[in-house]
Order: C-alpha cells, then structure tokens, then sequence
C-alpha cells in the first residue's frame, strides 16, 4: 500500500475522536501532515533505506523531537487552527499510519 495523504488525515482524526477529542477540518490535519515530512525532509530521514530493519524503528527516538517541530510551526502559521494539546496525539498517529503502510 503507498502513503496517502488523505487517508493519513482521515486516520489522525479517527485517532483523535477516538481519544475524546474534537476531529479538525481536512486541510488543517493535511498541513500537520506536511509539517511532518518537512521534519523528516530537513533532518534527512526522507532517504532511509527500507531494506533495513531498523529503518522501522527511529520513530521512538525522534518522536519528540517531531512533536516539538510541528508545535513550533503551528505556532508560526496564523492560519492554524490545531490545539497544541493535539500534537503529540496527531504525531504518533501519523507515524502509526505510516506504519501500517510502508
């Protein structure tokens, strides 16, 4: 199955209603999506190599680090409308939706 972005965005809102929180409207979760692989992009993660095992395994360690970049790009765009409380919940969700596809 290939990453899709709308599914991703379709699986973080499922995530966070399931959580008890409130679903954000599609192009607000998209650009949590992109913010991400911005991250992966500017810390050179977009050319990790599948064929290795532990390529599945980095999220843990740099979970943290991606949450604090898309808290801090929220904070830039005047557009966003997402809760910081959100964060880390859509992250991992993201990830976990990454997961199940790659």
């Amino acid at each position: 199955m290939e990453f899709d972005d709308f599914k991703a965005a379709e699986f973080i809102n499922n995530r966070l209603t399931e959580a008890g929180r409130a679903a954000y409207p599609i192009d607000q979760v998209l650009n949590v999506v992109d913010m991400i692989w911005d991250f992966y992009e500017e810390n050179g993660l977009c050319d990790l190599d599948l064929s290795d095992d532990a390529a599945d395994e980095p999220d843990e360690d740099i979970e943290p680090d991606m949450i604090d970049y898309v808290t801090r790009m929220l904070r830039k765009d005047k557009s966003a409308i997402i809760d910081p409380a959100d964060v880390p919940l859509m992250v991992r969700a993201e990830v976990d939706y990454e997961d199940s596809v790659l």
